[in-house]
């Protein structure tokens, strides 16, 4: 006589609740263990605080009673006050006024950098890993030849020959980062792509575009997220090189870097001039690079008890 396994409706509850109970069953969300991590990091909590303050204040820049290019030489040097809060500089112009202006400039060109960079490293990326082959070797080989460029100096010799602006700080800062993204993404996607959700895809008669756009872009963009949030510390930290060269936003407009060139003249009478700007540079790339290894710390496996 044949044994029968039979089921009752609560077998199935019962195998789901002692899934649970091994740990075996456990959905782990990207955002959940973000904000955890920062929750239990003060200097996280402190870099997020920092950044959406600097955020709302140089949005909020407008607000100010001050013009950031209007010259007034009765106030040359002014002390700092409940007036000009940073004082004001050789011509007159309130500081803190300048610093909000230079900073929405500095939040922009890092922004606007990052977004173009993860597009265009991501797109390379992702096709580079998934389709592999010839095309992989010669995007990747594409790839290698600008990481192995002397970036910075071709950025200066870019940004002398083409006409100075915010455009051209955006893409040239664009050019010579996307690299580092698409050696991210290209090994992540390489990774997804043996997985049976993308193998049931494409046996389902998905096209590559398809497959990539919404099975394998959605799954890396954790990875993204980390990239982006170093790209834009690093875009803020060229764009302020290039400006204390002199090679960034052209006179009279203001970022973090071309105030700290204009205080350079008179670091020893007036240092206070270059502690303000270096210090906003400071703090928002710091921010922004422990909140990517916050991210990044997110994304890490951890053992579920």
């Amino acid at each position: 006589m044949e044994n029968k396994i039979v089921f009752d409706e609560n077998s199935f509850r019962r195998l789901e609740k002692k899934e649970k109970d091994l740990g075996t069953v456990y959905h782990r969300s990207f955002w959940k263990e973000a904000v955890k991590e920062i929750k239990s990091n003060p200097m996280a909590v402190f870099a997020v605080v920092f950044l959406v303050v600097i955020i709302i204040a140089v949005l909020l820049a407008p607000l100010s009673p001050y013009d950031p290019n209007q010259l007034n030489l009765a106030n040359k040097f002014a002390e700092p006050s409940l007036q000009h809060p940073f004082g004001c500089d050789a011509y007159g112009r309130d500081y803190f006024t300048r610093a909000l202006y230079g900073g929405r400039v500095s939040l922009l060109v890092g922004f606007a950098a990052m977004l173009v960079t993860v597009f265009i490293g991501t797109t390379i990326g992702i096709f580079s890993g998934y389709i592999g082959g010839k095309l992989d070797m010669l995007l990747m080989r594409f790839t290698d030849i600008f990481l192995a460029l002397p970036s910075m100096l071709l950025m200066i010799v870019l940004n002398t020959i083409l006409k100075p602006g915010m455009t051209t700080l955006i893409a040239v800062l664009s050019l010579f980062s996307w690299a580092s993204v698409a050696r991210i993404t290209r090994a992540e996607t390489m990774s997804l792509k043996e997985r049976d959700f993308v193998i049931a895809a494409k046996n389902l008669g998905a096209n590559s575009v398809l497959i990539a756009v919404k099975h394998i872009f959605p799954n890396i963009l954790g990875s993204v997220i980390v990239a982006a949030s170093l790209g834009v510390a690093s875009a803020i930290l060229t764009e302020s090189s290039l400006s204390f060269l002199g090679l960034g936003i052209s006179i009279p407009h203001a970022s973090w870097g071309s105030m700290l060139q204009e205080a350079q003249g008179y670091i020893l009478d007036k240092p206070i001039m270059a502690i303000y700007p270096g210090l906003l540079i400071l703090l928002t790339v710091l921010s922004f690079n422990i909140l990517g290894d916050v991210l990044r710390s997110a994304l890490e496996p951890k053992i579920v008890k």
